[in-house]
C-alpha cells in the first residue's frame, strides 16, 4: 500500500475545514488583520493567497483592495478551492478569483502581483523554498510577502493539549524537524531565513499573541478539534468506543482552565514573517 501524502490527507481534510469555515475565520480573525496589516495593501491592489484553504484570509483581503482590486485565492486541494468559491458566491464577493494549484508551481506570470501571503499553509508545504521562490517570481518589484506560522506547541494549547493527550494512548515517534507538521517553522528566526535564501530582501519575523475565542463548549471545540485534525481523527477511528469516552474525558480536563463559564478562550502564539522582492 502506498504512503499516503500530504496533499491526500488535506483532501480528506477539506469536508470539515468547510463545515467549520465561518467559525475558523471568527478565531483566527486577529491573526488575519495582522497578516493584512504586515502587507500594507492598498485600493486597487491585486494580492494572491497561497493555500488558502477554504477562502480565508482571502475574503478578508478582498475588503481591503476595494472594488478595482482583486484577490486571487489558491489551494493544491480542488475541494477546497470549490468550497472557497462557493461561499464567496453566498457572501456576494465579486473581486475574487479562485486557482487550482500547489505553491510549488504557481500559473501565474513573472511580476503580477503586488503583495503575496500565505496563512498558515507553508508548514505543509512539500518544497517550502521553491514555493517562496515561486512566489517571489510572481511578485512585483518591491511587493511584500508575508506569511504567518505557529509557533512552538506549548504556547498553543488549542491544538497541543488534544494531541498530547492522544500520544499517551496511540504513542507515535517524534516528527522529524522538516517534517510537514504544524510546528514546522515553530524555531524563531528558521522561517525568515528560508525567505532570505529564497532571495527577499528586508526580512523581519516578529511573535504575535493572541486569544483564540468563541462561544463553543467543550463539547464544540472537541468535536472542532476531533474532526479538523486528520491525525486526531483517523487516530479516534481506530480505537474502541469505551477508549475514545476515556481520551474525551482526559482532554476535558486537560482543557477545563480555557473554558471559563463554558466558554471558549485559550492563548496563542504565531510568528510572522516577511520581506520584500528585490
Amino acid at each position: 500500500m502506498s504512503q499516503k501524502t500530504t496533499l491526500d490527507e488535506w483532501r480528506e481534510n477539506a469536508e470539515y475545514w468547510t463545515r467549520f469555515a465561518p467559525l475558523l475565520h471568527q478565531m483566527l480573525a486577529p491573526l488575519t488583520a495582522t497578516l493584512i496589516e504586515e502587507l500594507q495593501i492598498n485600493k486597487g491592489d491585486r494580492v494572491l493567497d497561497v493555500a488558502g484553504g477554504a477562502g480565508e484570509p482571502a475574503f478578508s483581503i478582498a475588503s481591503q483592495t476595494g472594488e478595482h482590486g482583486l484577490v486571487t485565492c489558491t489551494d493544491a486541494v480542488p475541494e477546497m478551492v470549490s468550497a472557497a468559491e462557493r461561499l464567496a458566491s453566498e457572501l456576494g464577493i465579486v473581486n475574487i478569483e479562485f486557482q487550482h494549484c500547489t505553491a510549488e508551481s504557481l500559473p501565474f506570470p513573472d511580476n503580477t502581483f503586488d503583495a503575496v501571503e500565505s496563512r498558515l499553509g507553508i508548514m505543509f508545504f512539500s518544497d517550502p523554498l521553491k514555493a517562496l521562490r515561486e512566489m517571489l517570481r510572481v511578485a512585483k518589484p518591491g511587493a511584500t510577502i508575508a506569511l504567518a506560522v505557529w509557533h512552538k506547541a506549548e504556547f498553543n494549547p488549542f491544538c497541543a493539549l488534544p494531541s498530547k493527550v492522544m500520544a499517551q494512548h496511540v504513542p507515535s515517534e517524534p516528527a522529524a524537524p522538516d517534517a510537514p507538521t504544524a510546528y514546522r517553522f515553530a524555531e524563531e528566526g528558521k522561517l525568515a531565513r528560508l525567505l532570505a535564501d529564497a532571495g527577499a530582501v528586508s526580512m523581519k519575523e516578529r511573535l504575535f499573541e493572541f486569544r483564540i475565542t468563541g462561544d463553543l463548549s467543550f463539547a464544540d471545540y472537541w468535536n472542532l478539534r476531533a474532526t479538523t485534525s486528520g491525525t486526531l481523527r483517523e487516530q479516534l477511528q481506530t480505537l474502541p468506543a469505551a477508549e475514545v469516552e476515556l481520551i474525551s474525558a482526559e482532554v476535558a480536563d486537560a482543557v477545563r482552565p480555557y473554558f471559563p463559564n463554558d466558554r471558549m478562550d485559550f492563548p496563542a502564539a504565531m510568528m510572522i514573517a516577511s520581506g520584500r522582492k528585490p
